[in-house]
């Protein structure tokens, strides 16, 4: 957060002011940082600037339209009320920092200072470089909104209330890190959120004491969630404004930080992590049926890999008439290093193919499909059964809707492959107990992270395990805590 040090004040003198910002800016250094100077009615004003963070052509507009009292030879007395006055621009504050000024302008405001008076005037003429809103790669849906969050928080403010015209959503902002000085918004719907959540997560921001957070939004998460090892997600992160409004309305909140294009959901369990868009553009008896295949694919994703490995090194468990799934030739390298020499070329693979340009990613696909599939084959390196069941899977991960929940049950598949190459069937069921201990007692926010499964709640699980109706969801989600329980269609 902001240092300690007492409160710079700006003086009546323009020149001791304008050595202040020469000495705490460096304006001869850096090139996109810079001043103008011109009289205006007998004063000379002051207009600083950074101009690869504002937009050139209101900053003009705003320069000539006090020229323009300067040509026409305006009489006043109050030459700081005229000057007020003609700012053209909607959104004009007053200042007397220092360092509300400085602040203001490495964020993309310019300020104005006028001989003999002791306040500046900010104008906001901001004009982030980024790009416009797209649909995420990560979360496309066949029919819905193609429009996504972007790197600018203003922008992604406005998509999210492009679809809540509600008076009582609040958009907080507050700034994290000593240099970085990033902007987070806190957003939620007042008269549903548990006001507690609210004042949990603006004291956690307030602790956080960092130079910076350029990392943007996983180093807040860090800091509010302390997820320290813990391999699974603790928020949901999502690029979709219609997700993020659906969940505000449940009664969670988002944390939006500049830079950013992927929005925090808190609190969540594990279950928000498995759901996807998609399922509520289709009809509810479609969007059960796409739920399940998704829970399929990722249990097989988790569980296929190591219980294949098991029953391979423990042919006794295998029942009759199933004796198809061993493995015809183990070749020349034990089953359980062809486990991991396959999981280890997949997943560079996938690292290769996000490095890659789109240009060469093609024949990257070749080179993959010829290193893992028929070379490996013929060399004795893996056996066909080991790339089959890896590259199953394989697939099973991309069936989440969330990368960070693929890539932690990708974590718990690799122990598990380990347990039971090590210690067999003893380690397969030790390693799952573990795990499964290990999410019970997960509580993210105070929030169990396996609800409504544990604690048991039927209603909510069943909207877990079928894709029920909206005109059927009348209640919000307990887990929240929200104030007003029942969804309604006025306040």
């Amino acid at each position: 957060m902001m240092e300690t040090n007492e409160a710079q004040t700006l003086t009546n003198s323009l020149q001791e002011n304008e050595k202040i910002f020469h000495d705490r800016l460096n304006i001869d250094a850096s090139f996109d940082v810079g001043m103008r100077k011109i009289n205006v009615l007998g004063k000379e004003v002051q207009f600083y600037y950074v101009n690869s963070l504002n937009d050139e052509q209101i900053a003009i507009q705003v320069l000539r339209e006090l020229m323009d009292l300067e040509k026409f030879n305006m009489e006043t007395n109050s030459a700081r009320e005229t000057i007020e006055n003609h700012i053209a621009h909607i959104q004009v504050d007053v200042t007397a920092e220092v360092d509300q000024c400085i602040f203001h302008l490495l964020s993309g405001l310019i300020f104005i200072l006028i001989e003999g008076e002791h306040e500046a005037f900010i104008v906001d003429v901001r004009n982030y470089p980024g790009r416009e809103p797209a649909e995420p790669d990560t979360e496309r849906v066949t029919r819905g909104a193609r429009d996504g969050y972007t790197e600018n928080i203003i922008e992604n403010a406005g998509l999210t209330r492009r679809r809540l015209r509600d008076e009582r959503l609040r958009n907080e902002i507050v700034q994290v890190g000593v240099r970085s000085q990033t902007d987070i918004a806190v957003s939620y719907i007042d008269g549903i959120v548990d006001p507690d959540l609210v004042n949990i997560v603006k004291q956690e921001l307030d602790k956080i004491n960092i130079d910076s957070i350029t990392m943007a939004d996983k180093a807040v998460e860090e800091y509010i969630l302390n997820q320290g090892w813990n391999p699974f997600p603790l928020v949901r992160f999502t690029e979709r404004p219609d997700v993020a409004a659906a969940h505000l309305t449940e009664g969670h909140m988002l944390l939006m930080v500049d830079t950013s294009p992927t929005i925090m959901i808190l609190p969540t369990t594990i279950f928000h992590h498995v759901q996807h868009a998609e399922e509520f553009r289709q009809s509810s008896a479609v969007g059960t049926f796409l739920r399940w295949i998704r829970f399929i694919g990722m249990l097989a994703a988790v569980f296929i890999v190591p219980f294949w490995l098991l029953l391979v090194l423990e042919p006794d468990l295998v029942p009759a008439g199933l004796d198809y799934i061993g493995v015809e030739d183990e070749g020349n390298v034990p089953i359980f290093a062809q486990m991991l020499i396959g999981e280890l070329g997949v997943e560079l693979i996938r690292m290769a193919a996000i490095h890659t340009s789109a240009p060469l990613g093609t024949a990257l696909g070749f080179v993959a499909a010829l290193l893992v599939g028929e070379i490996a084959i013929d060399v004795g390196l893996l056996t066909a059964e080991v790339i089959l069941y890896v590259a199953l899977g394989a697939v099973g991960i991309f069936a989440s809707p969330s990368h960070e929940l693929g890539v932690a049950l990708k974590m718990v598949r690799l122990l598990f492959i380990f347990a039971v190459g090590i210690f067999t069937s003893y380690g397969y069921v030790i390693a799952l107990t573990v795990v499964f201990i290990l999410m019970v007692r997960m509580k993210p926010m105070n929030k169990p992270y396996l609800w409504p499964l544990l604690p048991f709640d039927p209603a909510a699980m069943w909207q877990i395990v079928a894709r029920t109706g909206v005109p059927t969801m009348r209640l919000r989600p307990r887990i929240v805590d929200p104030k007003n329980v029942v969804r309604q269609t006025k306040p």
